[in-house]
């Protein structure tokens, strides 16, 4: 049975939901019949919208992301296209699939004493990576982590407008741009963490300027914000910090490590040098810093990661698995990790998608509402949730 009709025929059963009480994630409820007016029900809307209580009774169902943190956990951090239908359809709502789900019940079980685990989101090119990964990542900040995010890491090694020689070691390059947005973006994201964690050592930045030790972490990325010139020495200097404090009994903080695109790492850039030779990743001081804490020799948190297709250089485009885009140097610094399967859309998935864009009125078209224009929309996107995204665009 189709799910619209399942849901015409639970919205004449279910005409009054009374609440019993509150317990948990989520409330017990009892369903009355009375005579009242029908309240909207929506198979494919998720009843719960906090990521630690969903569970696998939800996979397919869209949940809604308050918009207080879209404006603090992801400033930066969502896909374009993602953030474009945010504005059409007003309101921010994101799937519950399993491979999100699975990450998310690991974290839940993990002991935080040992060394961080590796996870690593891996598919078809937009089967949905980034979205799990934000996914989890939102499950992180609602249970109060420290969330340390690089929504795209191709970006640091190729298309940059500003290579400066590194003050503090000659053989890396500074991309001061780069550096001082993304510390503008952290500090939206932790700011409540940013006058309780306190440096544990000196820096110095110029003849004049230095940040002196047990300074709130605040200070520090203020640094580098202001002085634009230090910004790729204060991203590196706040890793390390957070690497340092992360775990240690009087630090009351976790923190999760979440790169989009972490193949970029250990692949090639189009930064070019003065003499025109391409500058590798390792020589940038954004990319040096971010792959020690790819290394799993810190404790109280753990590492998430997608590879990326998209912005992937010199690589094959059929290529999605870990060992052909990470590539020998970067499957032997990950290793070992979680690798975390993410498939095109099920047959539940896609009718809940469907079912989401004809809700939205997103679908225009009539041929599209038919059963044989669903069956087109099938054939044309293979179920792959991004392709799916394009074709319904023009309908």
């Amino acid at each position: 049975m189709a799910l619209h009709r399942l849901s015409f025929r639970l919205r004449q059963t279910v005409t009054h939901v009374r609440s019993l009480h509150t317990s948990g994630c989520g409330q017990q409820q009892e369903a009355v019949a009375v005579e009242s007016e029908p309240e909207p029900f929506s198979v494919f809307r998720a009843q719960e919208n906090d990521p630690a209580c969903q569970s696998e009774k939800y996979i397919g169902q869209y949940y809604t992301l308050p918009s207080a943190h879209i404006r603090t956990l992801f400033p930066h951090g969502l896909p374009w296209r993602y953030q474009q239908q945010v504005k059409t359809f007003n309101e921010a709502c994101m799937m519950v699939r399993q491979p999100a789900l699975e990450v998310i019940s690991y974290l839940k079980k993990t002991d935080y004493s040992k060394p961080s685990l590796r996870y690593l989101f891996y598919g078809l090119k937009g089967s949905g990576k980034t979205m799990s990964l934000c996914h989890t990542v939102h499950f992180c900040y609602t249970q109060g982590w420290l969330v340390l995010h690089v929504p795209d890491a191709h970006l640091w090694v190729k298309n940059c407008k500003e290579l400066l020689p590194s003050s503090y070691n000659t053989s890396r390059f500074d991309q001061p741009l780069q550096a001082t947005e993304w510390l503008r973006n952290f500090r939206i994201t932790n700011e409540h963490f940013l006058s309780k964690i306190k440096t544990k050592q000196r820096y110095v930045w110029t003849k004049r300027e230095f940040t002196e030790d047990g300074s709130p972490l605040g200070e520090l990325v203020d640094q580098g914000i202001s002085r634009v010139k230090s910004s790729s020495d204060v991203v590196g200097a706040v890793m390390k910090e957070l690497r340092l404090q992360s775990g240690q009994p009087e630090s009351d903080f976790r923190l999760a490590v979440a790169v989009d695109g972490v193949n970029a790492l250990w692949g090639r850039s189009t930064i070019k040098k003065e003499d025109k030779s391409a500058v590798d990743p390792e020589e940038l001081t954004l990319v040096y810093n971010l792959k020690k804490l790819m290394t799993n020799d810190w404790t109280g948190g753990a590492i998430i990661t997608t590879l990326s297709q998209t912005g992937s250089l010199y690589t094959s485009k059929s290529a999605y698995l870990p060992q052909e885009l990470l590539g020998e140097r970067g499957f032997d610094s990950m290793d070992p990790f979680i690798p975390v399967s993410v498939p095109n859309y099920s047959d539940k998935e896609f009718e809940s998608c469907y079912l989401y864009f004809m809700d939205r009125q997103w679908l225009q078209h009539p041929q599209s509402r038919t059963e044989e224009g669903k069956k087109e929309l099938i054939f044309l996107s293979n179920r792959n949730p991004s392709m799916l995204d394009r074709i319904c665009a023009f309908l």
